[in-house]
């Protein structure tokens, strides 16, 4: 499997959907933590914000497909190693999209994090 780039992304949007987003995201709360689920629900909640541009939309679709996907570079359930390749695709593309970031979008992701790792 290809390493996650902007020249890969589109390859990664089929496999994102907002269900599968959330199970995976609820399914790996704990073992994932705060490192791996903040810059992915920031994409998510940026990804649903009305000024992103299309282009950036695609690579936040591309990066949560990558996410979302069943057969990573390094599988999950590799302790300390599992989500490297995951966070990598999520910071990717928050360094891209970043000028989009709001601190709106910031304290939803927060807030939401928190809410998975029972810290509300």
């Amino acid at each position: 499997m290809d390493k996650f780039s902007l020249k890969t992304a589109p390859q990664y949007e089929r496999h994102y959907n907002e269900e599968g987003f959330w199970r995976k995201v609820r399914r790996v709360a704990a073992q994932a933590g705060a490192k791996v689920l903040y810059p992915a629900l920031q994409l998510f909640f940026l990804l649903q914000a009305k000024d992103v541009s299309v282009k950036a939309k695609t690579l936040i679709i591309g990066a949560l497909g990558y996410l979302i996907l069943p057969a990573d570079l390094v599988p999950d359930f590799i302790p300390a190693m599992g989500f490297t390749d995951d966070l990598t695709a999520l910071l990717i593309a928050i360094r891209t999209v970043s000028v989009y970031l709001t601190p709106d979008i910031n304290r939803q992701a927060k807030e939401q994090t928190d809410k998975l790792l029972g810290k509300q």
